[in-house]
């Protein structure tokens, strides 16, 4: 069939393509790569891959593109699907025998609810969806296609699931910037830790943490990391100069690239003769000798998420690296020249006022180059999820508001939702505005024109966000 696999528009500036982590209106602007779909789409002859929001298409126009095709792949997530479900309708309605199936995390956790949810959506595929979607597309009879839910005589039909792809089927995969570079503009992605313009990648699924909050590998990816082989992602590195010429970073987007240290440290060897600059995600538990060696292979930044600067929601949460162990890593990237972007979570069970106080001092005494501030967002499917409604501490289940941004969907007794709300923009202001943070921006502008440019704008666009999320709460609180 002529298979399209689309990004939906959904909120203006949204970021929630098949490669976010959580989807929200950023703070500044930001697009990840739609990975997730370009892997697929890679398997099947005459595709093509539309993502809608970094093309700023509405759904009017995304419509008139989608209506040409037989088989439509859409990624889904749980703040987006209510809007995703409308997307799909408007393309059914103007041709009805078009095919549409709905991918991601959301449907997987929840494949019955989603399609009774309406009866656009003709199936769902679950997990890792690649072989299944190539299959659908190809004709095969569904009852032979592993992953994949669907309706018969007015039951819901699920097969069994998938067998999570080994390294061999990983490196037999499509180079998926083989894609990006077909069907996608890379000087419309933008990551705000990354230097402009990047390109991410995967070089590996799974992870093998077991943090409660955590989406893909408890419910898509699974907690064994299967990972390809070093050669065939060098081979793909190697190509990507080729392809995007002015691209300045690559980002290896695996869930825990360091998960495995000795093939990091193969991989940054076998970087080290290209002279490119690569950043990727680390849990904060790398020994300093691996660090060292992905240093000298290129290594600019890591994404590490502390979440937390207070021990026991480190242990409620499962984290499995304590805030001692982190001060050394984090001392040790110090050391070594090793950037970090920080993520923390507010929010998370054992929230109170007191710890959310302790995790801003831990951001300031850890210092990283940025970080980033979420609501905590209990996903169906986590432990997280089940943890909440257990306790009644889900307080509703819209996760964002009507412009993209994250709204507060959990309350607890020590601490309330609007309280959790606000403590985002103070855990900012508190992090950003102090005289040593100033003073290290301000080096950075004067040695660089671009990055003063680039920072004034981040800036800009911060103070707006911030603006917008107050303006939206009080609104919502007035409406109550």
């Amino acid at each position: 069939m002529k298979t399209l696999f689309l990004n939906p528009p959904s909120y203006e500036d949204f970021d929630g393509g098949a490669g976010s982590r959580y989807q929200a209106t950023r703070e500044v602007w930001s697009f990840w790569y739609p990975t997730w779909l370009c892997y697929p789409a890679g398997l099947i002859e005459d595709s093509r891959v539309l993502d809608a929001p970094p093309e700023r298409l509405n759904q009017e126009q995304t419509v008139a593109i989608a209506k040409e095709y037989d088989f439509v792949v859409l990624h889904t997530s749980t703040p987006s699907f209510q809007l995703d479900v409308r997307t799909a309708q408007m393309i059914k309605d103007v041709n009805p025998k078009c095919l549409i199936a709905f991918v991601g995390g959301h449907v997987t956790s929840v494949p019955d609810e989603s399609l009774k949810a309406s009866a656009a959506i003709d199936l769902v595929a679950r997990k890792e969806f690649d072989y299944a979607i190539r299959d659908v597309a190809a004709g095969k009879d569904w009852d032979t296609i592993l992953g994949i839910s669907y309706r018969r005589n007015g039951s819901i039909i699920h097969n069994a699931e998938p067998v999570p792809l080994t390294r061999e089927q990983l490196d037999a995969l499509p180079f998926v910037t083989q894609i990006y570079h077909r069907d996608l503009d890379y000087l419309k992605y933008n990551s705000p830790y990354c230097q402009y313009p990047y390109v991410s990648l995967y070089t590996g699924r799974g992870c093998p943490a077991r943090c409660t909050f955590c989406l893909w590998p408890q419910v898509t990816t699974g907690h064994s990391y299967r990972t390809r082989s070093p050669e065939n992602t060098f081979e793909e590195v190697r190509e990507m100069r080729r392809l995007f010429p002015q691209m300045k970073e690559v980002f290896f987007d695996d869930d825990t690239f360091t998960a495995d240290p000795p093939r990091a440290r193969k991989l940054a060897e076998l970087f080290k003769p290209l002279g490119i600059c690569w950043s990727t995600n680390s849990r904060a538990n790398v020994d300093r000798e691996t660090l060292r060696v992905l240093k000298e292979g290129g290594l600019r930044l890591f994404v590490v998420g502390y979440e937390s600067g207070n021990e026991d929601i480190l242990k409620n949460i499962r984290k499995g690296v304590s805030v001692e162990r982190a001060r050394r890593f984090t001392q040790d990237c110090h050391d070594l020249g090793i950037l970090i972007h920080g993520t923390f979570i507010v929010g998370l069970p054992g929230e109170t006022m007191a710890t959310i106080e302790e995790s801003i001092r831990f951001a300031r005494e850890m210092n990283p180059e940025t970080i980033q501030v979420s609501l905590a967002s209990p996903y169906p499917g986590t432990h997280f999820y089940e943890y909440v409604r257990e306790h009644n501490f889900l307080v509703q289940d819209v996760y964002n508001d009507e412009a993209g941004y994250q709204k507060c969907t959990v309350s607890y007794p020590e601490v309330s939702a609007e309280q959790i709300f606000d403590a985002v923009e103070r855990f900012y202001r508190k992090y950003y505005f102090r005289p040593k943070y100033f003073f290290k921006a301000a080096k950075k502008m004067v040695r660089s024109p671009e990055e003063r440019k680039r920072m004034m704008r981040e800036a800009g666009e911060f103070l707006s966000t911030m603006r917008k999320r107050r303006a939206s709460a009080g609104a919502a609180a007035g409406s109550a």
